[in-house]
């Protein structure tokens, strides 16, 4: 299962990555000589492998890049399904083609995302109807904001040791966790096109023979690349869990109670934590859902219940 995750990327880059599951790290030439693939190719698989986050290197002591697998990255592909359709529940068809986009890409430019996604959606509109980049653009915050897209590292501007010092053999990325979640602001002004059906292209032929290739868009973005935040749709599933459990098991006022307490701290909290932040009854109570007709006393008695179960879902800080 794991060696069949590869087989959308090609023959090559299965085969690279392949070996490098079974022989943990190992340097370019080496890996070219033992999966009897040139050093060119091999680079290009890795370059490939590393931009979609399944391999990682490091600067061995002795001088060399070593590259090696990630296991447990390489099997998350089995998930992106499950990721896609996930999105789409939460953010619409937007939210959906924006998180297959970044997956089946690794790692985007936020101006190529929207174009990308708006020109499909306007594929499947019908009546002439198209699809702004603003609307696509603002279902790509939402989902920042929410941290289920997240900010790539970047090489910094100024290397690390100051101007003048020794280039290191690999880049060193940096990650700025506080603006990890932060878009910039960009002026996307635009909309879906269409392609051009094979009708309309043999009677445009002989116009278009005499006009100048078209040239792409430029990019606004600075630079700046997203990628699907796994850990998050993980903590999401989790999440999900519980509230079911919870309603399997007392009813359906609990698991509501609790799903607002998670949804208060989903950004707030770390996914790995084992609590999530201390929330006070008031906090809870105005963080129900509009018009959950429960009283502050009847939220009380539902919390202490929650407290008291052996379950231990819900506990008091103490």
């Amino acid at each position: 299962t794991l060696f069949r995750s590869w087989e959308h990327y090609g023959e090559i880059v299965e085969r690279v990555g392949s070996h490098l599951i079974r022989t943990g790290g190992q340097p370019l030439r080496v890996i070219a000589s033992d999966t009897g693939v040139s050093v060119e190719q091999v680079k290009k698989a890795l370059c490939v492998l590393v931009h979609h986050n399944l391999v990682t290197y490091r600067a061995h002591k002795r001088g060399f890049v070593e590259y090696e697998a990630l296991a447990g990255r390489v099997l998350r592909l089995l998930r992106y399904p499950r990721y896609i359709y996930c999105a789409k529940t939460l953010y619409g068809d937007a939210g959906e083609l924006v998180v297959e986009e970044l997956l089946q890409n690794g790692k985007m430019a936020m101006t190529a995302v929207v174009r990308k996604v708006a020109d499909r959606l306007t594929e499947t509109m019908e009546d002439g109807r198209v699809m702004e980049y603003s609307e696509v653009a603002d279902t790509f915050v939402r989902l920042v904001e929410t941290h289920f897209v997240q900010k790539c590292a970047i090489v910094p501007e100024t290397p690390a040791g100051g101007e003048g010092a020794p280039v290191p053999p690999t880049p060193i990325l940096v990650t700025d966790e506080k603006e990890m979640y932060t878009v910039p602001k960009l002026n996307l002004v635009g909309r879906g096109k269409r392609r051009r059906s094979s009708d309309d292209d043999s009677e445009q032929r002989p116009k278009r023979l005499k006009q100048a290739p078209a040239e792409p868009e430029p990019l606004l973005d600075g630079g700046i690349y997203w990628q699907v935040n796994l850990q998050r749709f993980h903590q999401h599933f989790r999440d999900q869990a519980i509230v079911g459990a919870i309603g399997s098991k007392l009813d359906q006022t609990s698991s509501e109670i609790v799903r607002a307490m998670l949804r208060m701290s989903e950004i707030t909290t770390s996914s790995t934590s084992p609590h999530t932040q201390p929330l006070s009854s008031n906090e809870i109570f105005r963080a129900l859902p509009t018009g959950y007709n429960i009283s502050k006393q009847v939220l009380d008695q539902y919390l202490s219940l929650l407290a008291d179960d052996p379950m231990e879902f819900v506990g008091k800080n103490r």
